[in-house]
């Protein structure tokens, strides 16, 4: 910390210098001003002009070329142009070289003050007190120790409180959790991923139990987010118990498809493993379970092209992102003779960790028969495409592809 207030006052320093700097010049700068006023001939040479102009006029006058009513007129004319030539070159006095050095320490200090209270308004100063409590603890007692001081001298940053909970929470202290969290919420408002937490921890507390308070933060979050994972999740555990494996599986899959915590997902995919064994399905005959968010699409071939190509050909569907600038998100296989056909791709199909649908939310779908059952498009192959699908639940009814050309 006393690094960071160290290079706080090397940055004011230019600052307060351009504060400084022109007292320097004061003396130079009143000095060259009152050299140029006390040689400044400029009224001198408006009333010399004045005095001509008024003279010409006079003599017009006794030569009878303009008579006294014109005389009057073209002198005030003259008199009020002189007027206007020299209000602007009246001056005032100049102020002594030293005057007003009293407010530029004044200005400096404010500065100065102005830009620590701002910072400590404003600045990440809590933040870097949380970092450092990180890199200064040895152990989870000591760690927690220094984030609880953080939580009494910062109660209002809410990355206090996000990081006390999850740490409360993995070691068992529901009570803490819950004091964290409802912390939390206070700062950050009744956001859905924040109430499905808060909902998730008191059906833990009660022995995962879905007790009314747990059901009106369950109705709470779902009016914010009808697709809360997090509210899945403890649903399909609530299933589970109960032994209703059909419904803790459609929980889990909705929740999933939500989930960007691969490591979550994953725990999941697992439940819903040992829900479908459960339910007597035979390894081999469990349904593949939706990896990240997905499509789900349906394949058919349209009636003129049927009997074209034998029933083992290749048909690739594959996943594109709108602009094409990225390599194929997704590419699933069946054969011609599994047609008309419905599927699932998802990031279990990408080709590339680099490349995959959940990076997405729009794609566009291509459907290629290929006659030589490679990647490359030939001759001969055929194919049907659909834009702007977009890429999320696979739970809804699926987008349908119709195979309809040729490749000539």
């Amino acid at each position: 910390m006393i690094q960071l207030w160290l290079a706080f006052a090397l940055l004011l320093l230019p600052a307060l210098w351009l504060l400084v700097a022109p007292l320097r010049r004061a003396r130079l700068v009143h000095d060259a001003q009152r050299d140029f006023e006390a040689n400044d001939k400029s009224t001198e040479q408006n009333v010399a002009i004045y005095h001509r102009r008024l003279a010409s006029l006079e003599a017009a006058l006794e030569r009878g070329d303009i008579d006294q009513a014109r005389f009057e007129e073209d002198r005030l004319d003259l008199d009020r142009s002189l007027l206007e030539d020299t209000e602007g070159l009246v001056r005032r006095p100049l102020h002594a070289p030293a005057a007003g050095r009293l407010v530029v320490p004044l200005v400096a200090v404010a500065v100065v003050v102005g830009s620590v209270l701002w910072y400590q308004q404003h600045g990440a100063e809590g933040d870097l007190a949380l970092f450092n409590a990180f890199q200064e603890s040895d152990s989870l007692p000591t760690l927690l120790a220094r984030l609880e001081q953080q939580a009494e001298s910062q109660p209002r940053n809410p990355n206090v409180w996000a990081t006390l909970y999850p740490i409360y929470r993995d070691s068992g202290q529901g009570e803490a959790a819950l004091h964290a969290l409802d912390n939390l919420i206070a700062i950050e408002g009744r956001a859905a991923s924040l109430l499905a937490q808060k909902a998730q921890l008191k059906f833990f507390m009660a022995d995962r139990t879905l007790t009314d308070e747990v059901q009106g933060l369950i109705e709470e979050t779902q009016q914010l987010n009808p697709s809360e994972p997090t509210i899945f999740g403890m649903l399909g555990v609530h299933a589970f118990d109960r032994g209703d494996y059909e419904q803790a599986v459609d929980h889990w899959r909705r929740a999933i498809a939500g989930m960007s915590d691969s490591s979550s997902a994953q725990a999941l995919r697992e439940g819903i493993q040992i829900a479908q064994q459960r339910m007597g399905v035979a390894p081999d005959e469990q349904e593949a379970v939706a990896q990240g968010p997905g499509i789900h699409v349906s394949v058919s071939l349209e009636e003129r092209l049927q009997g074209l190509l034998d029933d083992d050909t290749r048909v690739f569907v594959i996943a594109r992102d709108m602009e094409g600038e990225l390599p194929p998100l997704a590419v699933a296989r069946v054969t011609l003779g599994d047609l008309p056909a419905t599927l699932i791709i998802d990031d279990r199909h990408a080709m590339s960790p680099d490349a995959s649908l959940s990076q997405v939310s729009e794609v566009r779908l291509l459907v290629r028969v290929s006659k030589s059952g490679g990647a490359t498009p030939e001759t001969g192959d055929m194919y049907g495409d659909l834009e702007g699908v977009r890429v999320g639940d696979v739970e809804g009814d699926p987008v349908e592809v119709v195979i309809d050309r040729v490749i000539e």
